[in-house]
């Protein structure tokens, strides 16, 4: 069973895909079973390193993962923000050299941030 927004990978291929409308049926991909990629939270270094943050700049929200590499083997390579109970969402795709950075356009206590990195998955924002 599949739950809306989940994000899942084929480790044969690298294909990654975003449920819209959960649903009863295994994604398959290459001839398998794709896999969910769960969200790491982790207060490390390892995790500051992938962790997304908000911050406030002149009265407006970003989010951003500032210490993570922006190489072309390795870099961010999506930050996601879920407002309203994940009701809306928000995806700001990135090239290896560009800044992992979106400006967050709702003004919203109950914002839930998300990246992705191309080598360690799916991370979430630290509480």
């Amino acid at each position: 069973m599949t739950e809306k927004l989940e994000i899942y990978k084929c480790k044969i291929c690298g294909n990654i895909v975003q449920i819209l409308h959960s649903g009863a049926g295994e994604l398959v991909c290459c001839g398998e079973n794709m896999e969910l990629q769960q969200i790491k939270y982790d207060n490390g270094e390892f995790g500051e390193k992938h962790s997304p943050k908000k911050e406030e700049r002149d009265g407006k929200i970003f989010a951003h993962v500032k210490t993570h590499p922006m190489l072309k083997e390795h870099h961010i390579e999506f930050i996601q923000a879920f407002y309203d109970d994940k009701n809306l969402l928000v995806t700001k795709f990135f090239n290896a050299e560009e800044i992992p950075e979106m400006e967050i356009c709702a003004n919203s206590d109950n914002i839930e941030l998300t990246e992705y990195c191309n080598i360690h998955n799916l991370w979430g924002e630290n509480k």
